[in-house]
């Protein structure tokens, strides 16, 4: 083989290295790029992960979901329980924003939590023992009001007017829907056929808050309604063993809320309906005509108790078709826990200050004592 030949071999072998040496650097360059890419895709995606799982998971979410964290559990068992029950997206990543913030001391109990919440809002929810959110507005209902009250309230608070209200907590549909889901609460007996409005006396009074800048008139009303659903079912048993209703504990309560005043034993006033009622005697209550007439007036006058009217206790015996107002735990508790007593009048003088009698002398006595 000449010289000739031995070159024109090295060139070939020179030309392939070089080939060879291009594509290496070729494929390490797209791996490279491939890695570059990969890894970049992942970190953006991570990342969106991560800050995903610091948010709310569903802030326009109001639903309740009551989540039990048992006494002894650590930081991981709780993380575990949240997401479990649907309350944050990743456990890991809650128990690391928390270990990060130096967040411990977790209280056991049970919470009725909401999606909507945020990391930090959960934490201190935890370590309170209470559930804390803040929200975006408040509405108070006061005890002793009608649903056309509460409708002033509610116009009051919102943007929707007191005939909105009225109109939807009237309505025979929406008040089908709510028997459905209250079955407990709400009864065949609301729709009694003297029963004005089924659900007067049924929209708990409180304070309710309210985490979005406009929810619907329906939410409010189910607000109120699941309120007193859950605390109805705290006497369910003591209904049940008296053979009971609902329903005549919310009547018979909306009286003594009526009549009460800020210095009134309410289990003082119930003692006297107990007694009253046992004696086969009308109640006798104002606040019934006054129901019964539609209208608020200072003062009843003779003619206002011949009012032809199921709702006037002065003309009928026993316990009006349904309650006259919305009743709280005070009153609802002394129809459950009166007084025992042999007092069948009362009345209350100009300070408010109410005075018992056992007979109908006594009771013209205190009259010409107190109001004249």
């Amino acid at each position: 083989m000449g010289n000739e030949s031995k070159k024109e071999i090295m060139f070939d072998r020179m030309i392939k290295k070089k080939k060879e040496v291009k594509l290496v650097r070729r494929i390490v360059l797209t791996i490279f790029l491939f890695l570059l890419i990969v890894v970049g895709t992942s970190g953006f995606f991570g990342y969106k992960y991560v800050k995903s799982s610091l948010e709310p998971l569903d802030p326009k979410s109001e639903d309740i979901i009551s989540v039990q964290i048992p006494i002894g559990s650590g930081l991981d068992s709780i993380s575990t329980t949240l997401e479990k029950y649907g309350i944050i997206k990743n456990a890991k990543i809650f128990k690391y924003y928390a270990k990060f913030k130096n967040e411990s001391d977790f209280q056991a109990g049970d919470y009725n939590l909401t999606k909507s919440m945020t990391l930090d809002e959960i934490i201190k929810s935890l370590k309170t023992g209470k559930v804390y959110r803040k929200p975006v507005f408040t509405m108070t209902v006061p005890e002793g009001l009608t649903l056309e009250q509460i409708g002033a309230v509610v116009e009051k608070k919102t943007s929707y007017t007191a005939d909105e209200f009225f109109a939807l907590v009237t309505n025979n549909d929406f008040v089908d829907q709510m028997m459905i889901k209250y079955p407990n609460l709400l009864t065949e007996e609301i729709k009694g056929p003297n029963v004005r409005y089924a659900l007067e006396g049924y929209l708990f009074p409180a304070t309710y808050p309210f985490y979005e800048e406009k929810p619907s008139l329906e939410e409010i009303v189910e607000t109120m309604l699941s309120n007193t659903d859950k605390t109805m079912s705290t006497y369910s048993e003591i209904l049940q063993t008296e053979d009971k209703s609902v329903h005549w504990l919310l009547t018979f309560a909306s009286l003594l809320e009526e009549e009460a005043t800020a210095r009134t034993d309410r289990a003082l006033i119930a003692s006297v309906f107990y007694n009253r009622l046992q004696a086969k005697m009308p109640l006798q209550t104002d606040p019934t005509v006054l129901y019964a007439l539609g209208s608020h007036k200072e003062r009843v006058l003779f003619e206002d108790l011949e009012v032809d009217n199921p709702y006037n206790t002065y003309k009928n015996q026993g316990l009006p078709p349904g309650p006259i107002a919305n009743a709280g735990k005070s009153s609802i508790e002394a129809v459950l826990d009166p007084s025992k007593t042999n007092y069948l009048y009362f009345l209350a003088d100009k300070e408010g200050e109410n005075h018992f009698s056992k007979t109908y002398e006594e009771h013209l006595k205190n009259v010409d004592k107190y109001l004249k």
